[in-house]
């Protein structure tokens, strides 16, 4: 008996003629009427994506973001897929296309074409209410690269807890809505202080105004930036350094000094943090800051905030701070689910572009997730569980 070959990717080949199957991944078809929603379709045509006769752009792209809702660790570990008519019928095509092509394919599409197709999926976003824009996360990721280019430059993997080849990934949620609403990985070293600043102008520029706060780490810009976005009329917070310094002055303060801040939540587990509440000034920065010293948070060493925020409450500027957490958490949930720092696999996909596909399949899950009762705000995990994506049985199709 002689091995059958497998069949090759070709839209040519596809049929819905009637036919029953057997699949493990029914629940994708659940997200399908959101792409057809939001037409993803028409998106690619109008952002010049390339495609060829036989896997046309529109199936390459759905190709690549089926592997990314689907949560695969490895772009490599498809044989499991392969042989799945239900993967196949929801790209649209007769098999899923091969690793090598998924691999050619992303180093086909150039920047412009990748930034285009992120602002018009982020004006649909914002069509479906997803994005209101008043509030935004902001933070820069390091993503792992285990290959032998020499050019890729090394930085601090905070997951791993060393230094490393990776590539700096700027990414922006909107806190509101919990959706990524901005990507960049062109970032060099030395370039990631003033990223925030080219979100800032970027959004202005394509939406016609400025967000109005941010909410950041302390190792995301300069105090000269922070100026600046002040100047603007933005407000932000972000997290201070603990110097020693710092340290030696919370540790001297009396215990007069510090009020204790009663905050709300059944699930909170520190409801009662002590807080000071100071007028600073900074090298670089030109005018005055409000500086909170925090303890009882949970840490051993108190947490120190910056904002430019001068008349809200202790409690609402604590909360919000507590909301910026959720970014980190978020995000390591959309790490986990989308597999971002995902060991080298034999599909070498695009850095831009694989970004591209977290931020679209995290705004697709967040779609998916305001028809669940109960779960509107809930991580795109909990929605993956949900799509019934991964059940313990199997589901029988039938197409025609």
């Amino acid at each position: 008996m002689r091995p059958v070959a497998d069949a090759v990717a070709d839209v040519r080949m596809f049929s819905l003629e009637l036919r029953e199957f057997s699949t493990r991944l029914g629940g994708l078809f659940l997200l399908l009427p959101l792409l057809a929603r939001l037409d993803l379709d028409a998106l690619l045509s109008r952002c010049a994506f390339p495609g060829t006769r036989r896997i046309p752009a529109t199936h390459a792209v759905r190709a690549a973001l089926v592997l990314k809702l689907l949560g695969k660790a490895r772009r490599s570990h498809v044989m499991d897929l392969v042989f799945d008519p239900g993967v196949a019928l929801a790209v649209g095509l007769n098999a899923v296309p091969t690793t090598t092509f998924m691999s050619q394919y992303s180093s086909r599409l150039g920047r412009k074409a990748l930034v285009r197709l992120l602002g018009e999926w982020i004006e649909r976003l914002r069509n479906e209410k997803l994005i209101d824009a008043r509030s935004f996360n902001l933070d820069v990721h390091s993503i792992s690269y285990f290959g032998d280019d020499p050019f890729v430059e090394k930085h601090d993997v905070p997951r791993r807890s060393q230094r490393r080849k990776a590539v700096l990934a700027f990414l922006a949620r909107d806190a509101g809505g919990q959706v990524f609403c901005s990507s960049n990985t062109d970032i060099r070293k030395g370039e990631e202080a003033d990223e925030i600043l080219r979100f800032v102008e970027c959004w202005t520029q394509r939406y016609g105004e400025r967000p109005r706060y941010l909410v950041f780490d302390s190792k995301l810009t300069t105090y000269a930036n922070l100026s600046t976005l002040n100047d603007l009329g933005l407000t932000f917070m972000t997290l201070r350094r603990r110097s020693r310094a710092l340290l030696a002055e919370c540790a001297t303060l009396p215990r007069s000094a510090w009020r204790t801040v009663h905050l709300k939540g059944p699930h909170r587990k520190f409801q009662t943090p002590r807080v000071v509440d100071q007028q600073v000034s900074l090298r670089d920065y030109r005018h005055a800051l409000r500086q909170l010293l925090i303890r009882d948070l949970g840490h051993d060493e108190p947490t120190i905030l910056l904002t430019n925020d001068r008349t809200s409450s202790l409690k609402s500027i604590m909360t919000r701070y507590a909301q910026r957490m959720l970014i980190e958490n978020g995000l390591a949930d959309r790490v986990e689910l989308f597999h971002r720092d995902a060991l080298s696999s034999a599909v070498a996909l695009h850095v831009d572009f694989d970004v591209l596909l977290t931020v679209l399949g995290s705004g697709l899950y967040r779609l998916f997730a305001k028809s669940l009762r109960g779960d509107e705000r809930a991580q795109p995990g909990r929605s993956f569980g949900a799509c019934w994506i991964r059940p313990r049985g199997s589901a029988c199709g039938k197409t025609g």
